[in-house]
C-alpha cells in the first residue's frame, strides 16, 4: 500500500477500493476530507452531465463551502475561492435547482 502521503487528491480524481473497484470520482473537499460521486459523468469538470437546459431543471455549479458563493461549473476557480479567498479546498460542486 502507498504512502498517504504521496497521493495527490483533486477534483475529478478517480476513488478505487482496495479491491481495485472504481467507487467514483472527487467532488468536494472540506475540513473532514473529501466527497466522492458515485453518478457516472460527474468526473468531467463540466455542467453538460447534470443540465438539461430547461427550466427549473438541475444545474451543476461550484459552491465555497466557507462564504456559499455559487459559481458557473465551467468557471471552476483554481485559485480558491474569488468571494472570500478560502483555498481551492473549500470549493466543492454543487448541485442547484
Amino acid at each position: 500500500m502507498s504512502d498517504i502521503d504521496d497521493v495527490d487528491v483533486t477534483f475529478g480524481t478517480e476513488i478505487y477500493d482496495e479491491n481495485g473497484n472504481r467507487l467514483g470520482a472527487v467532488r468536494g473537499f472540506d475540513e473532514h476530507g473529501f466527497y466522492v460521486s458515485t453518478d457516472e459523468g460527474i468526473t468531467a469538470m463540466s455542467s453538460e452531465h447534470v443540465a438539461s437546459g430547461i427550466p427549473g431543471e438541475a444545474e451543476l455549479t461550484w459552491r465555497c463551502y466557507e462564504c456559499g458563493a455559487i459559481g458557473n461549473i465551467e468557471d471552476l476557480p483554481e485559485e480558491g475561492c474569488p468571494d472570500c479567498g478560502a483555498p481551492q479546498e473549500a470549493i466543492y460542486y454543487h448541485v442547484q435547482d
